[in-house]
């Protein structure tokens, strides 16, 4: 079995050195360079006393940082950390000590963030700043001073497969937790599509000669944050089979550049998160301003929220070569199922061909066969993560054994159709995925009830056509308080991430919890779809 830091050796041995690893706007970092830079960082972390299987955190935007960061943690065994780049000092907090990272390599843009956490991260020793032409602050090292000094040699150390990668979530566990990859499993199941329809190298002589033989690898645009697993996992694919990737350099997701990003580089394969992007991506291209050229685009991969048949049939008529690859995973659980389109087979929304992997089984552990009409929760059979890093409690929970076979449970629950495929139903916990980002109802709720005008409040996703969900909060008042929608949501803003913040903020009219105190989300459920009907 393979480790990442491994094959990107063998790449960077095998590999024409002018062949191009990193397209950002006008900037292109080749093979040859990109080797020579996250060597020299890999060993500038280990000589500077980072030792395998410490953590370093990745606190960036898309971008040939993020990507050379990411080696550099492979090559030198350390346990990558993806780290969301929208959360508030609280959450950031919390996630870079739930870690244990001892390394941050951060955006100057963040700086005011991790001067105001850094105190309380004791066990950080290193901030590594991705400078904006200013020099780094005092308590931080350049990176670009540290990937340029040395002489860019690989590092000679034994590697693993079983080094671990990070890949934080919040999913349904509240706060994010850490879940843990082993390099060998997850690369198994990144080539197990490939490896259904031809060889695929199985030992490092094999690598090597394929990767002579074949050249430089597939060009991939993720427009989506390489921070979130449905754009790290296939950027990652892309650059241990040698490969090219794309990234955009708007701060958010625009349409426009995106297009022209396709048409200069010329990607096989483009990654986007459901109708957040897909939306105004079509909208972009039916808008008549010119015509596009979108061609090159082979393959269309969304995982994480919704993607509707009318937004996928009306991508096609722009790449009518393309395969759409709707996939239903979460960062444990790789491989669930995928919904697949193209301009001659459509399908409907919601509605995915179960993997290979995959079981589903009802409350008491039976399997819900095809065509029962039943509902169940999804499980996913090995290969499979560790664990969560950290929560021995919420990993038994999830990983579970059933008929000796250890699987992942993450809580999603669908209805197996008659024909064996899946209509997706939701997750049995509070978990609300909007704009592929996932947010925990509980959290939210506990935000709004700090403020002094609230006496209680549920949170709960509606269906949206542009975030695939929209929080909705719904609120009763202390007796004489004003609702004031807009400072409510200012006073969510303020603790917790915008894309947490509710889209509504609703008044209940009936009450939100049962005779037994416990929180009656159909009622909250209710009212939030009511007003969003009228």
């Amino acid at each position: 079995m393979f480790n990442f830091g491994d094959m990107l050796d063998i790449v960077e041995r095998n590999l024409p050195p002018d062949a191009p690893l990193c397209l950002h706007g006008d900037r292109r970092i080749d093979w040859g360079e990109a080797g020579r830079l996250s060597n020299n960082l890999a060993r500038s972390l280990r000589e500077g006393g980072l030792k395998a299987g410490d953590s370093l955190a990745i606190y960036l935007r898309n971008g040939p940082e993020y990507i050379l960061g990411l080696a550099a943690a492979f090559k030198a065994r350390l346990a990558a950390v993806n780290v969301n780049y929208r959360y508030t000092d609280a959450e950031l907090r919390y996630l870079l000590n739930d870690s244990d990272a001892r390394a941050v390599v951060y955006a100057a843009e963040f700086r005011d963030h991790v001067e105001a956490i850094r105190a309380d991260l004791p066990l950080v020793t290193r901030w590594i700043e991705v400078t904006d032409g200013a020099p780094a602050p005092g308590f931080a090292e350049d990176f670009a001073v540290l990937t340029q000094s040395g002489d860019g040699a690989p590092l000679d150390i034994e590697r693993s497969p079983n080094d671990i990668l990070f890949i934080y979530t919040g999913g349904t566990t509240g706060m994010p937790k850490g879940v843990m990859w082993e390099h060998g499993e997850l690369r198994e199941i990144l080539v197990s599509a490939a490896r259904a329809l031809q060889p695929v190298p199985d030992t490092p002589d094999e690598l090597a000669a394929s990767i002579r033989e074949l050249g430089p690898g597939p060009r991939i645009l993720p427009a989506c944050p390489l921070m979130h697993g449905t754009g790290l996992l296939p950027a990652i694919a892309t650059m241990v089979a040698g490969g090219s990737i794309v990234t955009l350099t708007h701060r958010s997701f625009d349409a426009r550049e995106a297009i022209e990003a396709i048409e200069r580089h010329r990607p096989q394969a483009l990654v986007i998160v459901g109708d957040s992007f897909g939306r105004p991506l079509l909208a972009e291209l039916e808008s008549g301003a010119q015509a596009h050229d979108l061609g090159s685009v082979l393959s269309v991969t969304s995982s994480g929220v919704m993607w509707s048949a009318d937004i996928k049939r009306g991508l096609l008529r722009h790449m009518p070569d393309a395969v759409l690859n709707d996939v239903l995973s979460s960062s444990e659980a790789l491989g669930l199922g995928a919904s697949v389109m193209t301009r001659d087979c459509e399908v409907k929304t919601a509605s995915f061909t179960l993997g290979e992997r995959c079981r589903v089984f009802d409350e008491t552990d039976r399997p819900v066969l095809a065509g029962s009409g039943g509902v169940g929760r999804l499980a996913l059979g090995p290969p499979n993560p560790l664990g969560y890093y950290k929560d021995a409690e919420k990993s038994a929970a999830t990983f579970r054994v059933i008929d000796g076979v250890r699987y992942c449970i993450p809580g999603d629950w669908v209805r197996v159709e008659a024909d064996g495929s899946l209509t997706f139903l939701g997750r049995g916990s509070g978990c609300i995925n909007t704009g592929g980002e996932k947010v925990f109802a509980e959290e939210v709720e506990e935000a709004l009830k700090r403020h002094d005008s609230i006496s209680d409040a549920l949170v709960v996703g509606v269906p949206d056509p542009t975030w695939g969900q929209a929080i909705v909060g719904v609120v009763t008042l202390h007796a004489d308080a004003a609702f004031d929608a807009e400072a409510l949501r200012d006073h969510v803003r303020a603790q917790l991430a915008g894309y947490k913040v509710p889209k509504r903020l609703l008044v209940a009219d009936r009450p939100l919890r049962a005779a037994n105190g416990k929180a009656d989300y159909g009622a909250a459920r209710a009212i939030a779809e009511g007003a969003t009907a009228r």
